[in-house]
C-alpha cells in the first residue's frame, strides 16, 4: 500500500474499530513499531484529529497554555462557579486533589503553609492520611485574634488531616516598624524558627489583592497603613504579606520591611511553590506572580486563567 493508505487504514482500525497495535500489525503484516509510526504520522499530518466533548477539555487547554506562557511546572484550572461565593471552595477542592497526589507520590518532608479562605477550604477537602514524617510549618506570622482563616488554625488543620507534625511561627503578621521586625528576628528564640519558615520542600500559599475583599486589607494591615497608600505605591496585591507591583516586584513601602515572613529570594529557593487563588479581584496579582515566576504551580479558576493569558 501507499504510505497514506497505510496511515488511514491503521488509524481507522485503531481509533474506530478499537484494535490494539499488536492486532493491527498482525492484520496488516506490519511490525508493532511500524504501526506506532503510522498512527503518530496520521496525527501529525492531520489525517486524524482528536477532539473532546467534555467542557473540562477547555480547562485542560488553559492549563497547557499557563504552563507554556509562564514556565510553570504545572497548572490546575477549575471551572469558574456561577456563584462567586463558591469560588474558594471550588479552588480549594482542586488544590486538595493536587496536594493529595503530590504527597502520595513525592513524599515531601516538610510543607510550608500560609493562610486564607482558599487554604481553609483546601484542608476541608483533603483526604485523611497518615504522614507523621511530614513537618507542617507556618511561613508567616498570624493575626492576633482567633479566626478559622488564621495562620495557626490553617497549619493545625493541615497537620491534623495528614497526621503530621505541626510547627507554628508565633508572631504577628507585621511588626510595628522595620526596626522592630529586625529586633524580633534577631532574637535566638525566633531566629531558628524563622529560618525554618522557608526551609521546606513544598509551600502552599494564596495571594491577596488590594480591594476590600482582601482579608489582609480588612484584618491584617499594621496600624497607620492604608490600602490607598499601597495602591499609590503601585501595589496590586501581596504574597506572604509582601506587597508587589504588576511586575511581581516588591513595592517601595515600609510595610515590606515590617512583615514577618521569608524574603522573596529565600522563598524562591523552595523547589515546589504552589499558589492557589482566583476571582476577578485577584487577576492582577495572579498575573504579577506568574510573570515574576514566584510560583512553580498555580491553581486557579478558568476566568482567572483566561485573564492571566489575556484571552
Amino acid at each position: 500500500m501507499e504510505q497514506q493508505e497505510l496511515m488511514i487504514k491503521a488509524a481507522w482500525l485503531y481509533h474506530v474499530e478499537g484494535l490494539t497495535q499488536a492486532q493491527i500489525g498482525e492484520q496488516m503484516n506490519l511490525t508493532r513499531r511500524r504501526v506506532n509510526e503510522l498512527l503518530a504520522a496520521a496525527l501529525e499530518d492531520g489525517i486524524v484529529r482528536i477532539s473532546f466533548s467534555s467542557p473540562l477539555a477547555a480547562n485542560i487547554e488553559l492549563e497547557a497554555q499557563l504552563r507554556s506562557r509562564f514556565s510553570l511546572k504545572d497548572a490546575i484550572v477549575v471551572p469558574t462557579p456561577a456563584d462567586p461565593l463558591q469560588l474558594h471552595s471550588v479552588i480549594g477542592r482542586g488544590a486538595a486533589a493536587y496536594l493529595d497526589r503530590l504527597i502520595q507520590t513525592q513524599k515531601p518532608g516538610s510543607i510550608g503553609i500560609g493562610w486564607g479562605a482558599t487554604l481553609r477550604e483546601t484542608v476541608q477537602h483533603m483526604s485523611p492520611a497518615n504522614e507523621p514524617q511530614i513537618d507542617v510549618r507556618s511561613m508567616m506570622g498570624g493575626l492576633t485574634y482567633g479566626s478559622e482563616i488564621n495562620t495557626f488554625e490553617i497549619v493545625r488543620g493541615f497537620a491534623q488531616v495528614l497526621k503530621a507534625q505541626c510547627h507554628y511561627f508565633v508572631a504577628p503578621v507585621y511588626a510595628e516598624s522595620p526596626q522592630s521586625r529586625d529586633a524580633i528576628i534577631s532574637q535566638s528564640v525566633f531566629r531558628k524558627i524563622f529560618l525554618q519558615t522557608h526551609d521546606v520542600d513544598v509551600s502552599y500559599l494564596s495571594v491577596g489583592d488590594v480591594s476590600r475583599q482582601s482579608l489582609q486589607v480588612r484584618y491584617g494591615l499594621p496600624a497607620g497603613t492604608e490600602v490607598e497608600d499601597l495602591i499609590a505605591a503601585g501595589a496590586v496585591g501581596d504574597l506572604l504579606g509582601r506587597y508587589l507591583d504588576i511586575e511581581g516586584s516588591p513595592i517601595d513601602h515600609p510595610i515590606n520591611g515590617q512583615v514577618l515572613s521569608p524574603e522573596l529570594d529565600d522563598y524562591r529557593k523552595i523547589p515546589c511553590r504552589i499558589v492557589a487563588s482566583g476571582g476577578a479581584h485577584k487577576h492582577a496579582v495572579l498575573h504579577a506572580i506568574a510573570r515574576a515566576e514566584l510560583a512553580t504551580i498555580i491553581v486557579t479558576d478558568a476566568d482567572s486563567a483566561k485573564a492571566m493569558l489575556g484571552t
